[in-house]
């Protein structure tokens, strides 16, 4: 399949999607903080709400699953080879590399996302304090951060957090050798590789449209990050005028960790806002960069995401993430209100426990559906103009994410602006 996504609001055509397992639950609230969740999950609730959200998308687009495509590659083995000493060189863990590639795929991916227990055969291990030799996957169900798909280029990131680096790793493989996908690839693991100020995360770019990337410079994408991005998506081979909008977030709470946290894309005049940050009077600067031909011609301050998008065309009417309470509003945020993902234009997907949110989003025409009530066709989305699909979320949202965060597009039809 080709890749191709040239906006946040496309119809979806495919989406990749991680159905979480026993790597979520291989935990103790001692290893949440490092896990990079706010709580511990109850998996089998978690995956009754996860059923819901591919309940839907399945009704739309094509589905892939991460472990299915995983799989194809570790039945090649020199894929698998290349895979798993990157890996054991990437963790440190040498010592694991025969181990790993004795065992048969099936049971390789399955070690390769939930995790391998450290054998206490040495005396380095014995005395350690750690339990895994190699860590689960905790987060892989957020399946937007590992990799961006940017027009027909597929970003493989850098991740910020060591716990992560795995997904990357796993998705470079997938998108080169599955088979699944044409594409060109970007890998940031491959431009300074020991500079650790290179980072970005999938969470934090938004492609507002075809020639406007909306960026978050934060927790988890750093400014070296954000400028390696820049020069491989706008060579000098590239004509035309492209615009990059930088958002710079706050380093806490831990609900900021990404931008798509405070700001996503309903339809082509429509956003969702954490208001207090996106609008409202705060000290983080807003930056534009101009590239006209592959270089960059201009950077300056502007005042604030909406009006650099106004300014370029793009006039979006905010829509608040929690209503206009600000009690309300903290609240919804933190449960990841404004983390709604697009599946059509006007058409989005959020969860159902952000109450407040609902309410905004019907109060500017978007009819709230139930996941239940489109899974089992009872209503139906493209009956309607707008539309918001509803997902129970009391065990998902403690991972620190939400319906974008747990979805990475692979095709969008384009958007007739």
């Amino acid at each position: 399949m080709k890749i191709n996504v040239q906006s946040e609001i496309g119809a979806l055509e495919a989406v990749l999607l991680h159905t979480p397992g026993a790597e979520v639950e291989n935990m103790t609230p001692r290893m949440a903080q490092r896990a990079l969740y706010s709580d511990i999950l109850n998996l089998s609730i978690a995956l009754r709400e996860y059923e819901q959200i591919e309940g839907v998308l399945s009704k739309v687009a094509k589905i892939y699953q991460v472990k299915d495509l995983l799989l194809k590659v570790l039945e090649d083995k020199e894929r698998k080879e290349a895979l798993v000493g990157r890996i054991c060189v990437t963790e440190q863990v040498p010592e694991l590399f025969e181990q790993l590639m004795e065992m048969p795929p099936q049971e390789l991916a399955k070690v390769l996302i939930e995790g391998r227990p450290a054998r206490k055969n040495t005396l380095t291990s014995f005395l350690s304090d750690e339990f895994y030799a190699l860590y689960p996957l905790y987060n892989f169900y957020f399946t937007r951060d590992s990799s961006v798909t940017i027009g027909n280029q597929v970003l493989i990131c850098r991740m910020a957090n060591k716990v992560r680096m795995r997904e990357s790793l796993i998705m470079e493989a997938i998108y080169k050798g599955s088979g699944a996908f044409a594409c060109d690839i970007i890998n940031a693991h491959d431009f300074q590789p020991t500079n650790p100020e290179i980072y970005m995360e999938g969470g934090d770019i938004l492609i507002a449209r075809d020639d406007i990337l909306v960026i978050g410079n934060g927790m988890r994408s750093s400014t070296r990050g954000i400028d390696f991005l820049i020069s491989r998506l706008c060579n000098a081979h590239q004509k035309g005028r492209r615009h990059i909008i930088v958002q710079q977030l706050p380093s806490e709470p831990e609900s900021f960790i990404h931008l798509d946290m405070v700001f996503t894309m309903l339809d082509r005049d429509k956003c969702m806002v954490f208001e207090p940050l996106i609008i409202g009077g705060h000290h983080y600067q807003t930056v534009h960069i101009t590239i006209d031909n592959g270089k960059v011609t201009k950077i300056n301050n502007v005042n604030g995401i909406l009006p650099a998008l106004r300014r370029l065309g793009l006039d979006l009417e905010p829509i608040y993430c929690g209503g206009k309470d600000e009690w309300d509003q903290e609240r919804e945020q933190w449960h990841s209100g404004s983390n709604v993902f697009a599946f059509a234009p006007g058409k989005v997907i959020c969860y159902a426990r952000n109450e407040m949110t609902l309410a905004e989003l019907q109060r500017h025409g978007f009819e709230v559906l139930t996941a239940w009530e489109v899974i089992q066709e009872k209503r139906n989305p493209a009956d309607y103009d707008r539309c918001c699909i509803a997902i129970e979320g009391s065990e998902l949202p403690r991972g620190g994410g939400g319906a974008r965060c747990m979805t990475m597009p692979l095709s969008r039809k384009p958007v007739a602006w």
